[in-house]
């Protein structure tokens, strides 16, 4: 990508809002996941994160969580099949012990014309990827979240906004939405805090990678700030929600949309 997506590498400084803490990131190997993943480390958590298939992009977060004196745990992870996203949390307790934050993240975006060029396979790979992967990371961890634990789900302004090139992602960040309100109540019975956060476009791989290449120059320009977001100016959103000073937040779906939408 050029210019190169800032996770914080240069600018984030912790304060210990996290210290002591164990977090799960899914998708931590690049964009939104890996600026979160920095920000936890640099905030006193142990991080583990989940990745595709990109071993030189995990092995760069794992890097910066290390050197934010962190412990980290980089896992391979197709997040369609139910029975590896528990093998993952059942890895995390292995690994340290316990689990604190779950943060949902890891997303797949196709980009299509029109709604007949959207084969079978992948409209279900989507949904598989998108949204049941969250129903079973979920059940997973709050089996072992702690009163005082959190769940980030990462929707998306495509939600309430979508676009038809979009479509099969956009639906499913609709459903991450109303998941994560309906979860939200259940789950602050266990003394568990679930929200979400709706970024507005950000620059991450994702988009040279899915969308129309003669889009990419204007990408974000519908913004007030004319511009897309860094993932850096995500992760402070994803802090505050997993910190102690977010104790009466509950059941919000935060957006970060550069003034696009009031969400």
């Amino acid at each position: 990508m050029s210019p190169g997506p800032d996770h914080g590498e240069m600018t984030y400084t912790g304060s210990g809002k996290l210290e002591g803490k164990v977090a799960l990131v899914t998708g931590g190997d690049s964009g939104i996941g890996r600026a979160v993943c920095l920000a936890y480390a640099r905030e006193g958590a142990a991080v583990a994160f989940t990745y595709l298939s990109e071993e030189a992009d995990a092995a760069q977060t794992v890097q910066l969580v290390q050197d934010a004196g962190q412990e980290a745990l980089a896992l391979r992870l197709d997040q369609s099949s139910s029975e590896a996203c528990d093998r993952v949390v059942e890895k995390v307790l292995d690994q340290f012990s316990h689990l604190d934050v779950l943060v949902n993240n890891a997303a797949v975006q196709l980009s299509y014309d029109q709604l007949d060029d959207i084969p079978d396979d992948e409209l279900r790979y989507t949904f598989s990827t998108n949204i049941e992967a969250y129903f079973y990371f979920c059940r997973a961890a709050l089996r072992h979240l702690p009163p005082g634990g959190s769940i980030i789900n990462t929707t998306s302004i495509q939600a309430f906004a979508p676009s038809i090139h979009l479509a099969p992602y956009a639906a499913t960040k609709a459903a991450i939405a109303n998941f994560t309100l309906a979860l939200a109540a259940d789950a602050i019975k266990r003394g568990v805090r679930v929200n979400g956060v709706a970024p507005g476009p950000v620059w991450t791989p994702l988009i040279p990678a899915t969308i129309p290449e003669d889009k990419v120059p204007g990408f974000g320009s519908n913004t007030l700030l004319e511009r897309p977001a860094q993932p850096a100016e995500l992760a402070p959103a994803y802090v505050f929600l997993a910190s102690p000073e977010a104790s009466y937040v509950v059941g919000e779906i935060y957006g970060v949309t550069g003034g696009r939408m009031h969400i």
